[in-house]
């Protein structure tokens, strides 16, 4: 096993391509023409591990990392280059030694260099289909007149690799034309999932849509909603990023603030701006991050050098994975950073093999040598290489892991799965093929690259870490992720922590995650932060995530999270109004003060209206009391206790029982109590009336037609009242519209019988008809003398009463729209109910009942008067009158009424 250098023989066959077949020759010029600094134009030869085997692999590998402009290849890439390469020599070793798979045939290799870079591991990769170019070399001749001699370049039958992304897409180009099948093991752009352009593309690592499907799963199990995105120029940042923004798009809920692309070649302050952009939108602290080893640690460097340590909260893809080296010297800066990496293993038997290597067993990997000097910082002597004195001199007798650190690096296992892919395919494509054949068949030889495909999709086998190997129909790999957490604060072990898996699902350990200042409580990363109870989000537009909370008002409860919706009338919002409750009922209580005092008026106006009926019916046939008129003055009396009595059945809670009950007696009582006035005050004046005409008496003064009168104009309130009840029947109601002030804490729906104010007033229309009808005979008879019946105490009782109503109805009318209107209109209503019969009891009745108890010297039969000594007074009186109205009016009459 060598290492060696292709070169092309002395009498070169691209001097002739005129025998080149068509379509072969517009591909090379293809190439040759597109690829600055090909091997043709470069006029090198590139360098390459070359393992004899009875069946080739290719295998690409970055061993060295990008160089400077227009160097193709710079420093050597230990853990990412010779760790890697190494995974594949030692998988090829454990192949070959191994009698059940692929028995009697060996695996060879031809293993170049990418140098990270895809435009020089495509110049690369044309080694790998040389075999496959057909040519013609008929007309080709050396100077000597002989046919040349052209040693044919092994047959590569599949590739291993390439790493990075756009290193495959670029191979994997070629590789299609000529149906050579590649298997990568460490590229996750998703671009590489579209089997029509990549049909020969096979991985064994998950694409980034699954590591970004499980990156939007962390995220929305973290309660971010708005986050940004930072990716480095290329097909793995570009598709990474991509991957994520769609997919949090059709998962929903989550936004992306700013998504910022790192250029490929960063001018200086590039990284300052960058974390200055995503400053500007600081409430997304999330960063998600698909960036290369060096792109990330420039940004922690710049979020350090703004002092925003703490700040930012990264999520960083499997390009950051657990390494130390991304983030070293900005611990404090990367504290808390979820990354993502693909379920691995670390290979004892790996470990075994790399630690034993030395410059002297390890000849094979021509880029060892270089490898032991940068790992032990040494120096080897080499011919024609002058010894640098400032450096050490490399002994040989350096070990690995004893001499310097060493650390599996974490694509060894997929390397080593690729590999282990290859062999199987083959393995059963040669069971298929060769059954009973010891060796490679003539079916086998060349392998068929689209048939070795299909072999390849169908294998399925334990991998080197003991987790199943295969394939999709687009040639991606399970996505099986562990998912880790740098903790600095957890001082027993800091470092990296896994803090769960993602294997289609997320299983995630919130209570595993520390934070800075080992806080456990997961920050935020929102655009707006969630509403109180009882306010809505008004949506920003074009910004789903973010929003603006107004609270639910008034009467309103929250519908669902973006509406506001009113309660039913009969309800009210709850205090976190997430809904709404009944509204409390209430009636006036007896214990209410509003209740109180019209109950304590008219408990004295009973007790004083018994009274002076039990002193009239005592007293029933004295002087005083048949002077008053006995009949109407116990139906008046009768009306002035029934007016007392409404005050109970306003106050009584309300039924249908209670509610006929204040219809019929609301205005009965004062409609018998005016009635019965009406009809005195009528009596006196007509009398008095009909005596300055005649000394005949007028009709219907006697006691019998006095109630019949009174009975008549009551009989009109109930002949109303009966109506009313045949047209609508008693009922009670809940009034929800009364008490409903703009705080729905103090609502309530008041329970009441089912009469309005308008109603109420209509009830009492009748009586206040009366009243003042029997104002106006009070006023006409005020020139009564006094020692004819009551006319003046009626005319001061009506005027008192008429001063009482024309105080209630502003008050009754003007508390309508007040909150308390239920207990202010029925005190209003009660209190001057109570107040005009207490006029009318103490105006007619009191100073009756006084001279009846405390003077009965005075309850005597005064002298009978016949009508025409009524008439006679009456006359006198009238006389009397117009004397004082002349003398009031001037001289001249004074003169004439002498003369009479």
């Amino acid at each position: 096993m060598t290492s060696e250098a292709h070169s092309s023989h002395q009498c070169c066959w691209f001097g002739s391509p005129r025998g080149y077949r068509i379509w072969s020759r517009l591909l090379w010029v293809l190439l040759l023409g597109i690829i600055p600094g090909s091997l043709a134009q470069q006029g090198t030869q590139p360098q390459s591990i070359k393992i004899e085997g009875d069946i080739t692999l290719g295998g690409l590998f970055p061993v060295h990392s990008r160089g400077p402009a227009g160097i193709p290849c710079g420093e050597i890439k230990r853990e990412k280059g010779i760790h890697r390469l190494e995974a594949m020599l030692y998988a090829l070793d454990q192949i070959n030694s191994d009698p059940d798979l692929l028995p009697n045939i060996t695996l060879g290799a031809r293993i170049l260099d990418t140098c990270s870079r895809d435009t020089y591991a495509l110049e690369q990769s044309l080694t790998f289909v040389q075999a496959l170019i057909q040519k013609d070399n008929s007309d080709v001749r050396c100077s000597n007149g002989e046919p040349p001699i052209i040693p044919k370049p092994e047959r590569v039958v599949g590739v291993i690799g390439a790493s990075g992304s756009s290193v495959s897409i670029m191979v994997a180009n070629v590789l299609r034309l000529f149906a050579i099948p590649q298997i990568s093991y460490a590229s996750t752009a998703p671009e590489l999932s579209d089997n029509s352009r990549y049909e020969f593309f096979s991985r064994v690592v998950p694409p980034d849509s699954y590591q970004a499907q499980a990156m939007v799963d962390i995220v929305k199990a973290m309660g971010w909603n708005y986050v940004s995105t930072l990716a480095s120029e290329g097909n793995y940042g570009e598709s990474g990023v991509d991957a994520f923004i769609q997919i949090s798009r059709e998962a929903g809920g989550l936004c992306i603030a700013q998504s910022i692309k790192i250029p490929r070649e960063p001018r200086p302050g590039e990284f300052d701006k960058i974390v200055k952009r995503l400053m500007e939108t600081s409430n997304a602290r999330g960063v998600i991050i698909f960036a290369n080893e060096d792109d990330i640690k420039r940004v922690l460097q710049a979020a350090k050098k703004a002092n925003l340590t703490g700040h930012f909260l990264f999520v960083g893809s499997d390009s950051w994975g657990a390494k130390n080296s991304a983030i070293e010297d900005h611990e404090e800066v990367a504290e808390g950073a979820v990354t993502i990496l693909p379920k691995r293993a670390s290979i004892d038997g790996f470990d075994q093999y790399f630690t034993s290597r030395s410059l002297e067993n390890n000849r094979r990997n021509i880029w060892f040598a270089e490898f032991w000097e940068d790992d032990f910082k040494c120096k080897l002597t080499r011919p024609g290489v002058k010894y640098e004195p400032g450096r050490r001199k490399c002994t040989g007798e350096e070990r690995i892991s004893r001499d310097s650190q060493y650390e599996q690096e974490g694509k060894v296992q997929f390397v080593i799965d690729a590999v282990y892919a290859m062999a199987h395919a083959l393995h059963s494509m040669h069971l298929d093929l060769c059954p009973g054949s010891m060796g490679v068949c003539e079916k086998m030889d060349p392998v068929e690259g689209r048939m070795l495909l299909q072999y390849i999709r169908s294998v399925n086998f334990n991998g080197s870490a003991g987790t199943g190997v295969m394939f999709n129909e687009n040639g991606d790999a399970p996505g099986r992720y562990d998912i880790f957490q740098y903790q600095l604060s957890n001082v027993s072990n800091p470092g990296y922590k896994v803090i769960g898996q993602w294997t289609n699902h997320l299983r995630l350990n919130p209570e595993e995650m520390q934070w800075s200042g080992g806080d456990h409580k997961i920050p935020e990363s929102v655009c707006s932060f969630p509403c109180e109870s009882g306010e809505r989000k008004k949506m920003v537009k074009g910004v789903p995530c973010c929003w603006h909370c107004e609270l639910c008002d008034g009467y309103q409860y929250l519908l669902d999270e973006f509406t506001c919706d009113m309660c039913p009338f009969d309800m009210r919002p709850l205090k976190n109004r997430t809904g709404c409750r009944p509204t409390p009922i209430i009636k006036l209580e007896w214990s209410s003060p509003w209740a109180i005092i019209p109950v304590f008026l008219a408990i004295l106006g009973i007790l004083a209206t018994t009274g002076v009926i039990v002193t009239f019916v005592r007293f029933n046939d004295t002087p005083i009391v048949r002077a008053s008129g006995r009949e109407l003055s116990y139906v008046l009396l009768t009306g002035i206790f029934l007016i007392y009595l409404i005050t109970f059945l306003m106050i009584a809670e309300p039924s249908v029982v209670v509610c006929a009950f204040r219809r019929l007696f609301l205005g009965l009582g004062m409609c018998i109590s005016y009635s019965a006035m009406l009809t005195k005050t009528n009596r006196i004046y007509r009398i008095f009336e009909q005596g300055k005409k005649s000394v005949t008496p007028p009709k219907f003064i006697s006691p019998t037609s006095q109630l019949i009168i009174t009975f008549i104009l009551i009989s009109v309130q109930l002949f109303g009242v009966f109506i009313w009840f045949g047209v609508m029947p008693p009922h009670t109601i809940i009034d929800y519209e009364e008490q409903k002030p703009p705080n729905p804490e103090f609502a309530r729906g008041v329970l009441k019988c089912d009469m309005s104010d308008l109603s109420l007033m209509l009830c009492l229309s009748y009586s206040i008809v009366l009243m003042i009808t029997c104002t106006v005979y009070a006023i006409k008879s005020r020139g009564v003398p006094e020692t004819f019946n009551e006319a003046k105490p009626i005319g001061f009782t009506m005027y008192t009463t008429c001063i009482i109503w024309l105080a209630f109805v502003p008050i009754f009318f003007g508390t309508a729209q007040s909150t308390e209107k239920m207990f202010i209109q029925t005190t209003t209503l009660t209190v001057s109910m109570s107040l005009s019969a207490t006029v009318s009891l103490g105006m007619l009745y009191i100073p009756k009942v006084y001279v009846i108890i405390f003077h009965p010297e005075q309850n005597v039969q005064k002298r009978k008067r016949s009508f025409k000594a009524i008439v006679q007074a009456a006359t006198v009186s009238t006389h009397l009158s117009q004397k004082s109205s002349e003398k009031h009016n001037g001289e001249s009459k004074v003169e004439t009424d002498r003369s009479q």
